[in-house]
């Protein structure tokens, strides 16, 4: 029996069962995670405010303080059962490391102790040479460090029996450089920081902090274990390369936000209890369009922490879904025919007084802040949307944009029916010139209008990449296996200019003569009029779009390797480095690691459908083949007539022809695969890919053999059917 039909038999809800949790998800939430108010608990009254000062004002923290919450922090964890601590860091790889070191040691006199002192929280030293570093690092120069971020609270890891304390980091060279994603981040929400407070100092001198926020939603698919492992394409690379489409698929949009199945919604609180207790809010849960496809949200938290949580929660969701022999699906695009997933990232920016400076508000004052912080978000994204672009740019998240369940490469702005015409109105003002009476321009019941009717608006355009949703900013365009930090780097660092711009222009003004509010004002209207050419509230799949996204000269890359193009032209060095985001050589470095990457993606894929098609597709059609061959013979020879076995003849003619392109074209990318390999100039060798094996091959090949699936005997076929992975559970 081949594992196909040994899954399909075992298909049984032999899952463990979830944990029993308390009924209140207050009760559980926090309990893993090192809290100012168990720092309160554990620390001394200077250790505590040390800690205090580094989470809310930034200051370094001292060795001397250090050791002191080191202790604390190992006083707490070794009382929760914990024998391990370990530096958690986010390298260029897309998933987490960690190197575990238990408390244990000996001292010189042999006695054993556990111990855990400032210079182990502080900082450890990975092996940067076994990471991506793009060349900023060579094997013979092996030395990189984690340095602990003291804004990212430690947490305590649960894994089957064993437990251990994590303490977030960044990871940078012995040179320098940073090597991860969170360094940059925090750097850019730094940088966003400073401009944003110089700006909203002109509506509120009480101002002193702002704030970026994030919500994402994670799409994710769920399958059987079972299933997918009888599947190597879904092993290896996360999606299925062959698969001919079900009879049914996501036509009957019975889907969306139906009835859990009880074996996912099993997984769904277990997975959820398991992310209460790391300090990760989420709020929602719910089926996707397409079938095995589901969703979970948070509560919008600081962008640090949010991109901590989101990576900490794929992990989870990977390892919960063992227990319930099942396996999530992260890939942008598991499945050909029905949606792909996302990971919409909501964007907003905070202010210490309490204020979304993204929500309008109900006098002129607020909304002038409202619009200011509005249109230079628009404006960013007119000036720089192909950094967005290519923040976004990878292998998977290629087959997703433009297809229908996804934004397409196009980047645009969406605002709705009421803002455009507040925007318009602005820009189309008869006299350029304003003055104390075109306060009234202001006095529009901004805060009643926009989130019910941008609610409305937004639901019916899934199209837009950049979408304003009432109180916020949806990044729609941003790939489900994708780290956050990645689209939050560039667009925080964006905004952060155009925001550093415009204070410069508007105090230019008012060195002039203007009034701040008419300055304002004036500078608005003119980034409204420069930046319109982004705004599109239509539907972004038509073909009349990207005609007219060519006309109004807005880029439309659709593959990753000239995407990326993008991170090392002098405009985003400049951006990054006057920013102190990013120095030229880990903008290099990045470009070349994700070239790498999509190489690396595309060649496992090119490999494994080498692999499923001579040793899993071809051996049962041509068995199959051979099977009609023998039947039509004996037809023959018992003396029927031609049309008794013409239908047979036809479907082996069309057998005999699919099996001998597939044979062809995959021999024919293999030798393609051996010209890319040989290219030694990374770019070069990512087009190749790209153009020369993907483009040339992936699609026949693939055609080729779902058609084999369709007219092979069902008995023979080994790799379990779309209507088995996507229905059975």
């Amino acid at each position: 029996m081949s594992l196909r039909f040994q899954a399909i038999n075992d298909l049984t809800n032999n899952g463990e069962k979830p944990k029993e949790s308390s009924a209140k998800i207050t009760a559980i939430f926090g309990e893993n995670v090192f809290t100012l108010k168990k720092a309160r608990e554990f620390l001394s009254d200077d250790a505590y405010k040390s800690l205090v000062g580094s989470i809310r004002g930034g200051k370094k923290i001292d060795r001397s303080m250090a050791s002191q919450i080191a202790s604390g922090l190992r006083s707490w964890a070794e009382g929760k059962g914990v024998t391990h601590f370990t530096h958690w860091f986010q390298p260029l790889t897309g998933t987490t490391a960690e190197k575990h070191d238990s408390f244990f040691t000996i001292k010189g006199d042999g006695t054993a102790i556990e111990e855990f002192d400032g210079a182990a929280l502080i900082q450890q030293e990975p092996d940067a040479s076994s990471f991506p570093s793009g060349g900023l690092r060579a094997t013979f120069e092996a030395r990189g460090y984690t340095a602990w971020d003291p804004s990212s609270p430690a947490f305590i890891m649960e894994i089957g029996n064993g437990k251990t304390l994590c303490i977030p980091t960044i990871f940078v060279s012995y040179t320098g450089e940073s090597l991860d994603y969170k360094a940059p981040l925090l750097k850019a929400l730094e940088t966003l920081n400073k401009s944003a407070v110089e700006v909203a100092n002109y509506f509120d001198k009480n101002v002193t902090k702002i704030t970026p926020t994030l919500g994402w939603e994670q799409e994710y698919f769920v399958v059987d274990a079972g299933l997918a492992n009888a599947r190597p394409d879904i092993l290896l690379a996360g999606r299925t390369v062959f698969g001919a489409g079900p009879a049914k698929g996501q036509q009957l949009e019975d889907q969306y936000f139906g009835s859990i199945p009880e074996r996912v919604y099993a997984f769904m609180r277990d997975f959820e209890a398991e992310s209460y207790k790391l300090g990760i809010p989420l709020r929602t849960r719910h089926n996707e369009v397409a079938p095995a496809q589901y969703e979970c949200a948070p509560i919008f938290e600081e962008v640090n922490i949010a991109v901590d949580h989101n990576v900490l929660l794929m992990d989870i969701m990977t390892r919960v879904a063992k227990r319930h022999s099942l396996v999530v699906l992260l890939h942008e695009k598991p499945f050909a025919g029905i949606n792909g997933s996302g990971k919409h990232n909501n964007w907003s920016m905070a202010t210490d007084t309490g204020v979304n400076l993204l929500a309008p508000g109900k006098t002129p004052k607020t909304n002038l802040m409202f619009l200011t912080f509005f249109v230079n978000t628009i404006k960013a994204v007119h000036d720089y949307a192909d950094l967005l672009r290519a923040a976004i740019a990878s292998a998977p998240n290629d087959h997703r944009l433009g297809a229908n369940e996804a934004p397409p490469a196009i980047i645009s702005v969406f605002v709705g029916q009421y803002l455009a015409k507040v925007l318009s109105d602005i820009e189309t003002r008869v006299s350029n010139k304003f003055d104390e009476q075109d306060e009234a321009i202001l006095k529009l019941d901004l805060h009643r209008s926009i989130p019910e009717l941008m609610l409305d608006n937004t639901d019916r355009n899934r199209t837009s990449p950049f979408a304003f949703t009432g109180n916020k900013f949806e990044f729609r365009a941003v790939g489900s296996s994708a780290n956050c930090a990645n689209a939050m780097i560039a667009l925080n660092t964006i905004v952060a200019e155009t925001l550093k711009k415009f204070k410069e222009e508007v105090d230019g003004l008012i060195e002039k003569g203007d009034k701040k509010e008419i300055a304002i004002m004036h500078t608005i209207q003119r980034y409204i009029v420069e930046s319109k050419k982004v705004l599109f509230e239509g539907d972004g799949y038509s073909e009349e779009w990207a005609q007219e996204a060519a006309k109004r000269g807005l880029p439309n890359v659709k593959t990753t390797p000239l995407a990326l193009d993008a991170m090392v032209t002098d405009k985003a060095k400049h951006l990054f480095e006057s920013n102190n985001v990013y120095n030229h050589l880990e903008l290099e470095a990045r470009h070349e690691i994700e070239l790498e990457n999509y190489i690396k993606k595309v060649q496992i894929e090119a490999r494994i459908m080498g692999d499923l098609a001579l040793n899993h597709v071809i051996p049962p059609a041509v068995t199959y083949q051979n099977k009609l061959a023998k039947n039509i013979a004996a037809l023959r020879e018992a003396g029927l007539q031609e049309d008794a076995y013409t239908s047979q003849c036809e479907i082996l003619k069309q057998i005999s022809r699919h099996i001998q392109v597939v044979y062809t074209k995959v021999k024919e990318m293999v030798e393609a695969r051996k010209v890319a390999n040989n290219m030694t100039n990374t770019r070069e060798k990512a087009i190749a890919y790209c153009d020369e094996i993907k483009g040339k091959y992936f699609d026949e090949i693939r055609y080729h053999v779902d058609k084999l699936e369709n007219l092979v005997d069902d008995e023979l076929w080994t790799l379990p059917k779309y209507r088995e992975l996507l229905f059975l559970r």
